[in-house]
């Protein structure tokens, strides 16, 4: 599916493919009801009701299986987001065990990594552009902090292993939301949905020749529920992409705490 239609607000999003479904039932309708005119109305006549239902759940299966791939990224794109907030919560908290310069230095750092992600890899995950190969320099810089620290008794000890453990958790949590950012539908299982529907559209226009209220009717309500199937899987098909995109704001919740006693 192109690129720009997941960029696209919600509202002009819904406006596109439901106009698209719509042009195509009412190119249908016209076309199936111009040749039930003429000598292929015997052939229309003679294709069976029976072959709507099938064609509707293979629709359905297809919906089904394509929308358990995209939810499924989206809660992998939230996990991510909540594990990685929550491990530099952490670092945080426990850098008040080494008061003075190297918690002033920690949360600088910490709130240095989030300013950086929010601001510069989000738009890049945005675009499916983020990738690996670039190792954040505050958060790497925080664990060689981390590990240089010099502990004067067993709490800092602690501190000191458990901070390197939460870093660690944070590099991680990273790791999955850039790749989950790159998630999408690939063009194959949007080609097969796609045809599909066209095959189900065809069917009920060909199957109501005969009558052409009852043949409007009928693909209208169907190409609504196309519609409304596409748009739903559209509009989450890039986790990190869109008006209703995963957001940072777990990461930005831990910006005042990581500012407070840091100077």
């Amino acid at each position: 599916m192109s690129g720009w239609l997941h960029t696209l607000p919600l509202a002009w999003m819904a406006l596109v493919v439901f106009g698209a479904t719509y042009i195509v039932a009412f190119i249908l309708h016209q076309v199936i009801a111009a040749l039930s005119a003429g000598s292929t109305a015997r052939s229309f006549k003679a294709l069976s009701p029976g072959m709507l239902p099938p064609l509707g759940i293979i629709f359905g299966l297809f919906v089904a299986f394509t929308a358990a791939q995209v939810w499924s990224d989206n809660d992998h794109a939230n996990a991510a987001v909540d594990r990685e907030a929550s491990a530099l919560r952490s670092v945080v908290v426990l850098a008040s065990s080494f008061p003075g310069e190297p918690e002033a230095r920690l949360r600088t750092l910490v709130r240095s990594y989030i300013e950086e992600t929010t601001s510069q890899e989000w738009p890049l995950m945005a675009e499916s552009a983020a990738t690996l190969t670039i190792i954040p320099p505050a958060l790497n810089e925080a664990l060689r902090t981390t590990l240089a620290l010099t502990p004067s008794n067993p709490g800092q000890e602690i501190a000191q292993r458990e901070m390197t453990r939460w870093l660690e958790d944070a590099f991680e949590a990273r790791r999955q939301r850039i790749l989950v950012s790159a998630a999408q539908v690939n063009p194959t299982k949007w080609a097969c949905l796609i045809l599909q529907a066209f095959c189900a559209l065809l069917a009920i226009a060909v199957v109501h020749s005969d009558n052409r209220m009852a043949s409007a009717i009928a693909l209208g309500s169907f190409a609504t529920g196309v519609a409304a199937s596409v748009l739903l899987i559209l509009a989450h098909d890039r986790p990190f992409t869109g008006e209703i995109a995963v957001s940072p704001q777990p990461l930005l919740q831990v910006m005042p705490e990581a500012k407070a006693g840091g100077g």
